[in-house]
């Protein structure tokens, strides 16, 4: 490419590197070769003489979940003004799945990983991507974790939210569908809404139903559980652990001949774009989705940037109660 344009090699480096240095009659010499040769960048090489990537990745649960979308969203917004790329992973809610991401993530080593994990957020595998340099921050789960920061809303006061609103509409018989119950934003919800519950006057129990996935379909046959038992049996509302479940359990109801509220009233968890837009509008408790993933992409490049002094954050919000239709009824 220098001797196509009749310049030096450092001066096709200034050009590529620092243009400023170049005037702009040489400058454009060079430009004008690089497009007529068709040559591109090789970033990996020349990241690998750096010693920095520019490539954040970002592991998820579950890429369909719309809850996701946005966090990733969040993320993308800061890591692109930063001159980065983001990458998006999922796990699918299993551990293999998840084991085979990091172990490529840490092959390719990125600049840093952003993770929501399946189980414990002291994954001891995440400890070998600090141990190389590679800052970690968890997403949607908080941390005591020393080495790394997180961001996190809090699911215990989320599931207190749920629960108080369903009792307070003189609901009696409340179940919880949701899991599996290994996720920590499961468990989280469920102990926030059984401890709600537990704390009134008049004590309620909290009716467990298990899925085996964070989906509508499982919803779907929660409901089928749900519509299978006698009138006076069954829970008169259910607060799902995500939205997905809960728009599931509205279809598979609905599907069964049950009415929403007047017959099971639901409350769902994220607050995603569709509970609004569902046949009978659902009330959830909200997360500030955009806003965990921005977060938790600006402490990862503040770490990245700050070697050794920076000062690891736990940084947990607050969830807020969205009272719509499907629950928004006295008794």
């Amino acid at each position: 490419m220098a001797k196509h344009a009749g310049v030096s090699l450092g001066t096709v480096s200034n050009v590529l590197n620092r243009p400023d240095l170049v005037s702009p009659a040489t400058r454009q010499k060079v430009l004008d070769a690089i497009t007529e040769l068709g040559y591109v960048r090789n970033d990996s090489a020349r990241q690998l003489r750096a010693g920095r990537s520019r490539t954040v990745a970002i592991l998820v649960l579950d890429v369909s979940n719309p809850f996701f979308t946005d966090v990733v969203r969040g993320a993308e917004a800061v890591v692109e003004k930063a001159g980065g790329m983001l990458i998006v992973c999922n796990s699918g809610e299993d551990p293999r799945r998840e084991q085979r991401n990091l172990d490529m993530l840490e092959e390719q080593r990125v600049q840093g990983l952003l993770v929501t994990p399946v189980s414990d957020g002291r994954h001891p595998r995440l400890d070998a991507f600090v141990k190389r340099g590679i800052p970690v921050v968890l997403v949607d789960r908080g941390s005591g974790h020393p080495s790394r920061c997180s961001v996190a809303v809090d699911d215990v006061a989320g599931g207190r939210l749920a629960a108080e609103h369903l009792a307070e509409r003189g609901h009696e018989r409340i179940g919880f569908v949701g899991g599996p119950v290994t996720i920590r934003q499961v468990a989280d919800r469920h102990h926030g809404a059984a401890a709600a519950l537990a704390d009134r006057d008049t004590p309620h129990d909290l009716q467990l139903f298990t899925t085996p996935s964070l989906s509508v379909d499982a919803g779907r046959q929660a409901a089928d559980e749900l519509a299978a038992l006698a009138a006076g049996e069954r829970p008169t509302a259910v607060f799902c652990a995500n939205d997905l479940l809960a728009l599931g359990v509205l279809q598979g109801l609905t599907a069964h001949g049950l009415r929403v509220p007047e017959d099971v009233a639901i409350v769902g968890y994220d607050d995603i774009e569709f509970a609004a837009a569902a046949a009978v509008p659902l009330s959830s408790v909200r997360q500030p989705r955009a806003q965990l993933g921005r977060t938790a992409a600006e402490l990862l490049l503040e770490e990245s940037m700050n070697d050794g002094n920076h000062q690891h954050r736990h940084v947990m919000f607050q969830p807020e109660l969205v009272i719509r239709v499907s629950s928004d009824r006295y008794r």
